[in-house]
């Protein structure tokens, strides 16, 4: 059985889009800047309080959609 992070709190979710905005910011300086797309999925995981968990499930299925042999077809 995983143990699952409890949801995150107010305090948390502020020094999170703290670190994600900055994040943003050090991509863009290294020619690596995130797109709309990415920024949004970013934006809906801090709005919706999704955790850890669901959201490194759900980058992971992304990136297992994009790497799969098939999404070449």
């Amino acid at each position: 059985m995983s143990k699952s992070s409890p949801p995150p709190t107010r305090l948390f979710d502020e020094a999170a889009r703290d670190r994600r905005l900055q994040m943003q910011h050090l991509q863009a300086i290294e020619g690596n800047p995130l797109t709309v797309d990415e920024i949004a999925m970013f934006e809906m995981f801090e709005r919706e309080g999704w955790s850890h968990e669901r959201r490194h499930a759900h980058i992971l299925a992304m990136f297992g959609r994009v790497a799969s042999p098939e999404a070449a077809e």
